[in-house]
Order: C-alpha cells, then sequence, then structure tokens
C-alpha cells in the first residue's frame, strides 16, 4: 500500500472520523468550562493548551484531507470542504492582540460547527434540509399569507381591546405568532370573546390552519426529502452490487475460456 492510499484511508476511516467527534464535543465543553464566573486561575494554563491543541489538529485534519486528494483543485469543488477551510482559516487570523480580540473569541464558537463535517450522517441530514429549501419556502409564503389574512381581520374587529394586541398590523402578527407557539392563547381568545363571542372561531380556526396542517406539511416536506435520500443510497449501493455481480461474471466467463483451452491442450 502506498503513502497516498494510507492517507486516503485514513481521511475515509470511521475512527478518524469519531476522533474529531471527540475532540469538537470536548472544545465544545471546554468554551462552556470559560464562561463560568467561578473558574479556577490554575486551569487556565489548561485551557490555552486545549486551545491550541484543537487548532493544530484542525491544521492536521485539513492537511489530511487536501493530501488525500488525487488533484489539490478537487478539495476545493465540495462545498463542504470549503466550509471547513474558512473555519480553520478564520481561527487562524492573528487577531487575538489586535482591536478585534473579541470576534476572534467568537469566531471560536463556528469551529463546533465542524461537526457537521466531522460526521457522515449529520451531513447528510444538512444536505436533506438544504434540499427541502425550495418547498419549504414555499409553505413559509403561503403561511405568511394566513398570517397576513387573520392580522388584518384580527386588527379590525379587536383593535380597541384594553390589552393592545391588536392596535396594528406588526402587534397582531406576533400576537398571531404566540397564539401559534401556544403561549398562553387561551388568554387572548377569552379577551377577545367577552366583546366577541364568536372569537372563539376565529382563534381555533387559525390554530387547526396554522398550527397542524402546516406543521404537518413540513414534516411531509422532510420526510418526503429523507426517503429521496434513502431511496438514492439504496440505488447507489444497487448499482454498486451490479458492478461486483459484471465483475464476477466476466471473471467466470474468462475462467471458462481457460479451462477450455485447457481441455484442448490435453487432448
Amino acid at each position: 500500500m502506498t503513502a497516498m492510499e494510507k492517507i486516503e484511508q485514513i481521511r475515509d476511516s470511521r475512527w478518524f472520523s469519531n476522533l474529531t467527534t471527540i475532540i469538537i464535543i470536548a472544545y465544545a465543553c471546554i468554551l462552556g468550562f470559560k464562561t463560568l464566573d467561578d473558574v479556577d486561575t490554575n486551569y487556565d494554563f489548561f485551557l490555552k493548551f486545549a486551545d491550541y491543541f484543537v487548532t493544530v489538529y484542525f491544521v492536521f485534519e485539513l492537511a489530511i484531507k487536501m493530501v488525500a486528494e488525487k488533484k489539490f483543485v478537487n478539495f476545493f469543488k465540495s462545498g463542504w470542504n470549503l466550509f471547513d477551510f474558512i473555519i480553520v482559516l478564520i481561527t487562524l487570523l492573528p487577531l487575538e492582540s489586535s482591536n478585534y480580540a473579541a470576534i476572534a473569541r467568537l469566531m471560536r464558537v463556528f469551529r463546533i460547527l465542524r461537526l457537521f463535517t466531522a460526521r457522515p450522517e449529520l451531513k447528510a441530514i444538512i444536505d436533506m434540509l438544504i434540499k427541502a429549501i425550495p418547498a419549504i419556502i414555499d409553505i413559509v409564503i403561503l403561511m405568511f399569507i394566513i398570517f397576513y389574512i387573520y392580522a388584518i381581520i384580527g386588527n379590525f374587529f379587536f383593535v380597541d381591546l384594553q390589552s393592545g394586541l391588536w392596535k396594528d398590523f406588526l402587534v397582531s402578527m406576533l400576537t398571531l405568532f404566540r397564539v401559534l407557539t401556544f403561549e398562553d392563547w387561551t388568554d387572548v381568545m377569552y379577551e377577545a370573546m367577552e366583546v366577541y363571542p364568536w372569537a372563539w372561531a376565529y382563534f381555533v380556526s387559525f390554530i387547526i390552519i396554522a398550527a397542524f396542517v402546516f406543521f404537518n406539511l413540513f414534516v411531509a416536506v422532510i420526510i418526503g426529502e429523507m426517503q429521496k435520500l434513502q431511496e438514492a443510497d439504496m440505488k447507489e449501493e444497487i448499482h454498486e452490487d451490479s458492478l461486483k455481480l459484471d465483475i464476477l461474471l466476466e471473471e467466470m466467463k474468462s475462467l471458462r475460456e481457460e479451462i477450455s483451452l485447457l481441455k484442448k491442450e490435453i487432448k
């Protein structure tokens, strides 16, 4: 096995992915530990060492991925590789001793996002969500139309209520969002029912349409994309099995030809 093949094997190995995941999670714990007010100053050296260690490891991991590519340019053709490269590059910028030290400390938090690229399963989920964005946007637009209609109706009928939850269009939208999240929505409804006894129909219909129908639409879109992803993986596995079967049949054919030649030579 050549050195390049060993590097490719390390890059694609499960243990390397798990090691990166463990280091990122440990680093996330360290960042949270730093925010505690009662952290002993004796741990300051350990925290700095851990920060430098994670930086060096990320550079090492990125170098492994770059070297493993047959062509260096191919590394930047992947969106996930670009994501890794940008995060590592930002954290390497010497901003600690400048006026942007606070920004540099904030950028460290984004290292945790590399957990997406360290786990193939997380990458698959993110890719699925990205593919679902067009359908989600359509649902959001339709949902905004429902919000808009109900906000105008709510402002028209409930504008004089003492709570002021319907005093204008924007406040009405926020009130409807509160109703959608079920945050004391019954208080809002009962206040309106004191003036308009039929107001329950307004709120109940909004919850049925916005909360139940649209929530299920979001779930349906995500499940549909997951099914597409599973079907794609299944087709890829079937294609790989078909290629292996073709290779096996070719080998059997060549073996039969060799056997027939040997029989002829023996005769």
